[in-house]
């Protein structure tokens, strides 16, 4: 049975190749978008582009253009400065839903109650405020699947323990980490240890299918980047990982559950997943750390989502 998923997004090269893996393997209920890679703007842009070139119908929410509380710098040097390459593509001609992502966020789950995956590939911002404008939303999703953090403190941002996500709005990841009961949580580090093998990618994003074209383009700028800056085990696609992880449970071949909580106030440290590794704390787990996967099933997900034939 297919899964039917909500995706909170900020596309993003990486957004951009899990959403393409959910439209080929689930039912999507709907993109709510974030500022985080990039702006708004181009965010909403991004998401209506790859809902055109998929062919299909799912509605695009536009959400929070900014972060809680203080502003944050996005990753325009990684995806580019509008977030898919600076590869100057047409704009799409659909138009973004009128109703907020937050306000959708919460009708959706009203509406399919028990049903909806929830996974969560921007800053948290929409998340929280819906956690925040209705305390209850847990109780309506079937699961929630995150994309964030660095549970040993090897972040991808100027702080060094701090992970872009959670680092971009630590108060909406705060929000959503202390009021949702448990999640599935994909952080950083593991993303980096699931990287994909720049040959093998490369050979995957050249097949002759329109979706691996389009995403061939997008990405060349972050694949660049992700060689040029001492990324040896490959091409990291965090959002991919998690989406994975989303689509087919069984794929996880090891996990713990602890609490985590998110550090706000320290000079070098806001930002950070901080993981009750020794249960010192006693207080209940919330989040269910994904540690490794199948990484063969994990590659033949994205081959599947590019119609790319095996490499």
């Amino acid at each position: 049975m297919r899964p039917t998923l909500l995706i909170d997004t900020d596309p993003g090269v990486d957004d951009a190749l899990a959403i393409l893996m959910a439209h080929r393997y689930a039912d999507v209920a709907g993109l709510s978008v974030a500022a985080g890679n990039v702006g708004l703007g181009h965010t909403v842009a991004n998401a209506l582009k790859l809902v055109e070139v998929i062919g299909a119908d799912t509605p695009v929410f536009a959400g929070c253009p900014v972060p809680l509380v203080w502003p944050a710098e996005d990753a325009g040097f990684v995806h580019g400065a509008d977030g898919f390459g600076d590869i100057g593509y047409l704009p799409s001609t659909r138009r973004v839903a009128d109703e907020h992502a937050v306000e959708a966020i919460l009708r959706l789950s009203r509406e399919r109650a028990g049903e909806l995956t929830l996974i969560a590939l921007a800053p948290l911002t929409n998340l929280a405020l819906a956690l925040r404008l209705d305390p209850q939303l847990p109780s309506r999703i079937a699961r929630l699947v995150v994309m964030g953090g660095a549970v040993t403190g090897r972040g991808n941002t100027h702080l060094v323990p701090a992970e872009f996500n959670i680092g971009f709005d630590p108060e909406a990841a705060h929000v959503v980490f202390s009021g949702w009961p448990e999640f599935d949580l994909i952080d950083w580090e593991a993303c980096v240890r699931h990287a994909m093998d720049f040959a093998w990618f490369d050979r995957t994003v050249a097949a002759d299918g329109a979706r691996a074209q389009f995403y061939a383009a997008i990405s060349r700028k972050a694949r660049l980047f992700n060689e040029g800056h001492g990324r040896r085990r490959g091409m990291i696609v965090a959002d991919a990982l998690a989406m994975a992880v989303a689509l087919e449970p069984g794929i996880v071949r090891k996990a713990e559950r602890r609490h985590v909580g998110i550090e706000l106030t320290g000079a070098a440290t806001r930002g950070a997943t901080v993981v009750d590794w020794e249960d010192r704390f006693r207080r209940p787990a919330n989040a269910r750390i994904v540690l490794e996967v199948d990484q063969e099933r994990f590659q033949a997900l994205v081959l599947g989502a590019l119609d790319a034939a095996s490499t």
